[in-house]
């Protein structure tokens, strides 16, 4: 390794989670850090690894993500044009054991590798200074501390933990060994400590790698065994590293908070002051968006009157209007409306799980549903019929399949279908359609340059996505 490569820092994205608290944009289909919520052009994953692009400064990120939403992660990484090592959890363990993951990953190509952790869904506005503080805490990690980067508080926030600064770290200019961790407080709690200097845990981390394991093995080792044993037993699926999932479900389930910075002895603190938010909720999404005249944060088909300090986020074609309303939260999607004051958004996360309680579909998936070959949208439904929009990538190819309730009708409305039905294989041009009977062994595949889109008709007497029979599928499925 060369002298140069040895003093990159190994950036991690973790981007497993699944964002209820910003339901209905965020669904379990299509979790927050994928959705352009704040950026209309770009996702918060996105973003954040656009702000590890500076290769005198970072190498080749490392993406943990679950398997379901693997193609997702690899279309907008080749969206914005950033090559990565992409590891699949097979189950949410909690970020304990994705660092020790990420730890484990890292140290096979350099023992002392300084690692960074990252969150997918964090809007930072300022990359220079991101990038800088970086710098400044790999001084930290490298001199033996586990570091996170302590946010100077901008007000007495309660959906954040703090963090009591300590003494300063020798070696490491402006980076201080931490006193102890306070959690989430209430109002008074919180201006107490902003009173006292605290500063707000990011979730940001930084450490050696033989550092952090040495930490996993002394307060966690059941979780670095388990994850070592993953590791040790992941195949490569595609351009993907597919964790052993017998392995990996073994490890406990906790948070890296829990498992080891409050534990450990070496956790230090980078004070920073670049604006900085997770966007947890509907109102911290509205701070950290562009406002009006009236301090209203206005997305998409929009219009209000006599409506103030309030955000209206309106997804498709229609219209959403509010009147007369101050400090409130709507959202409209294509399936799903909802109304909140933005002081009460948090418990958005309630209403989901009173939602999926209750069976309502649109809990977790959207209207909307992506596949490694593009993403079907339902048009319509009804007894015995479905309709469906279908847009297939170019070189996307569908498995070969074949359904015991239901026939389809497929017309070609953009570009070229190639389509194979029973032994044939036939090419079905825009303005042409093609049925499919029931039991009818078929495969759509797009050869062309341009995405293909169709309308699927679906008639039967079940049409639920599991009366589909796979025979082969190029994306492991």
């Amino acid at each position: 390794m060369s002298e140069m490569a040895g003093h990159l820092i190994h950036p991690v994205i973790l981007c497993g989670g699944s964002g209820t608290r910003l339901w209905p944009a965020s669904r379990e289909s299509m979790p927050k850090q994928f959705t352009p919520l704040v950026n209309a052009d770009s996702s918060t994953f996105q973003e954040t690894a656009r702000r590890l692009t500076d290769t005198s400064v970072f190498s080749r990120p490392a993406i943990l993500t679950s398997s379901d939403a693997r193609f997702i992660v690899a279309e907008q990484l080749a969206g914005a044009r950033i090559a990565a090592d992409i590891i699949l959890e097979p189950e949410r363990r909690d970020s304990a054991a994705a660092v020790a993951v990420a730890t484990l990953h890292a140290a096979r190509r350099d023992p002392q590798a300084v690692v960074l952790i990252l969150a997918a869904d964090h809007v930072i506005g300022d990359t220079d200074g991101f990038v800088q503080a970086a710098k400044d805490a790999a001084a930290g990690a490298r001199a033996g501390c586990i570091m996170t980067l302590g946010i100077k508080p901008t007000s007495p926030a309660t959906g954040y933990g703090y963090i009591h600064v300590g003494t300063a770290v020798e070696g490491a200019p402006g980076s201080h060994h931490i006193e102890r961790f306070v959690e989430k407080p209430d109002v008074a709690g919180a201006e107490r400590l902003i009173a006292e200097g605290a500063l707000w845990n990011s979730g940001y981390f930084l450490f050696r790698a033989d550092v952090m394991l040495a930490e996993l093995e002394a307060h966690v080792p059941e979780i670095l065994r388990a994850t070592r044993a993953a590791l040790d037993g992941a195949v490569t699926d595609l351009d993907f590293i597919r964790l052993d999932a017998a392995a990996f479900g073994a490890a406990p389930k906790t948070s890296i908070d829990y498992a080891v910075m409050e534990r450990t002895a070496r956790a230090g603190v980078l004070p920073v002051s670049f604006p900085w938010s997770d966007v947890g909720t509907w109102d911290a999404v509205w701070e950290v968006l562009p406002h009006d005249a009236n301090g209203n944060a206005l997305r998409g088909r929009v219009e209000t009157i006599d409506t103030h300090g309030s955000l209206i986020h309106s997804e498709g074609d229609h219209i959403t209007a509010v009147v007369g309303l101050d400090d409130v939260v709507v959202v409209t999607t294509p399936d799903a409306v909802l109304v909140t004051s933005k002081s009460r958004s948090g418990q958005v996360k309630d209403l989901v799980t009173q939602l999926r309680g209750k069976a309502h579909p649109e809990a977790d998936a959207h209207r909307r549903m992506y596949r490694p070959w593009g993403w079907y949208q339902r048009i319509d439904i009804g007894e015995r019929f479905q309709v469906k929009r279908i847009m297939v990538t170019p070189g996307g190819r569908l498995s070969l399949q074949k359904h015991f309730h239901r026939a389809e009708h497929w017309v070609v409305v953009k570009g070229t279908a190639e389509v194979t039905l029973n032994e044939s294989v036939v090419l079905v041009h825009e303005n042409e359609a093609i049925y499919l009977p029931i039991g009818s062994m078929h495969r759509l595949t797009n050869p062309g340059k341009i995405p293909l889109e169709l309308i699927e008709v679906q008639v039967g007497g079940y049409t639920g996505e599991d009366d589909i029979i796979r025979v082969e599928d190029i994306y492991g499925r």
